[in-house]
C-alpha cells in the first residue's frame, strides 16, 4: 500500500513538473507581451508587469500601421503556404500509403522518400534556388508549397501507412467481394476508419509547415511571400529590439496551430495511439 501510494505520488509530481516546464516559457511570453520597455530593462527583472499594456496587440492587428501589415501579411502567407501544403500532402500521401500497406508497393521506394528528409535542408538550398529562378518563382507563396509539399510528402506517408496497416483487412476484402473498387473502398471504408489518423497526420504536417523557417528565409524577400517565422526574426533586426513586441507576434503566432490542436485533440491521441501498435 505505501509503495503504491508514493508510486502515485511520484507519477503526480513528474506530470506536475513536465507541465510547468512546458508551460513556464509559455507564460513567460505572454507576461513578456503585456509588460512595458521598462519593466522589461528593470535590474533585477520584474517577473510581473507592474501595469498590462496590450497597445502591442492593437498595433500588429492594424492594418494601417507598419508592424501590423508586416505581421497580417506574413500571417496569411504562414496559413496559405501550411495550409495548402498539408492539403496537397495528405491528398497524394493517402493513396500513397494505402498501395505501400495494402498493394504491396516496394518498401524501398519509401525508405527512399524518407532519406530526402535527412538530409540537411542546405544542401537542396543550390539547386532549388537556381530551378526556381530560371522559372521567375521566386518570392512567391507557390513556391513555398511545393517546397512544403516535398518536405511533407514522405513523413504524411509514413504516419499513414502505419495507422493503415493495424485497420481490419476483412473490411475491405468484404467489400472487393461485393464489387467495389478500389478507390471506392479507399473513399468510403477505409478513410471513416483512418480519420484519427488523418486528424493527426494533418496536424503535425501542419505544425512543420507552419514553423519552417530556412527555406522560407532563402525563398523570400518581402511582404508579398513572407511567413511569420521570418517575420518574427525582422522584428529584432532593428537597432533597438522592442522584445514585448516580439514576444505579441509569439503569442498570436501560436494561437492558428493552438486552436487546430484544441479542435482535433480528441482523433490526434487516438491516431498517434493507433499506430504505435499493430495486431
Amino acid at each position: 500500500m505505501k509503495r503504491s501510494w508514493f508510486a502515485s505520488l511520484a507519477l503526480y509530481a513528474a506530470a506536475a513538473a513536465l507541465t510547468i516546464f512546458t508551460l513556464a516559457p509559455l507564460v513567460w511570453l505572454v507576461l513578456m507581451s503585456v509588460s512595458s520597455p521598462t519593466d522589461l530593462t528593470a535590474v533585477p527583472l520584474n517577473w510581473w508587469p507592474e501595469q498590462v499594456d496590450l497597445s502591442r496587440y492593437g498595433t500588429l492587428l492594424n492594418l494601417e500601421n507598419g508592424s501590423g501589415t508586416r505581421f497580417l501579411s506574413a500571417l496569411r502567407n504562414s496559413i496559405l503556404t501550411a495550409g495548402g501544403a498539408t492539403v496537397i500532402a495528405l491528398v497524394v500521401a493517402i493513396p500513397a500509403a494505402y498501395a505501400f500497406s495494402r498493394r504491396d508497393a516496394a518498401l524501398i521506394l519509401l525508405f527512399g522518400f524518407l532519406a530526402t528528409i535527412m538530409m540537411p535542408p542546405i544542401t537542396y538550398i543550390l539547386p532549388l534556388y537556381e530551378i526556381f529562378g530560371s522559372l521567375g518563382a521566386l518570392n512567391k507563396t507557390v513556391t513555398l508549397i511545393v517546397v512544403y509539399c516535398a518536405m511533407l510528402l514522405p513523413f504524411a506517408t509514413w504516419l499513414m501507412k502505419t495507422n493503415i496497416d493495424v485497420l481490419p483487412v476483412e473490411v475491405e476484402q468484404a467489400a472487393f467481394m461485393e464489387g467495389a473498387s478500389t478507390a471506392f473502398t479507399l473513399r468510403r471504408i477505409v478513410l471513416p476508419l483512418a480519420l484519427p489518423a488523418i486528424a493527426a497526420t494533418c496536424m503535425l504536417s501542419f505544425l512543420v509547415a507552419w514553423d519552417e523557417f530556412f527555406y522560407a528565409l532563402i525563398f523570400t524577400s518581402d511582404l508579398q511571400a513572407k511567413t511569420l517565422p521570418v517575420a518574427i526574426a525582422d522584428f529584432s533586426a532593428g537597432r533597438v529590439t522592442d522584445y514585448g513586441v516580439i514576444a505579441s507576434v509569439g503569442v498570436l503566432a501560436t494561437l492558428p496551430p493552438a486552436i487546430l490542436a484544441i479542435c482535433f485533440q480528441r482523433f490526434i491521441v487516438s491516431g498517434l495511439a493507433a499506430g504505435s501498435v499493430k495486431g
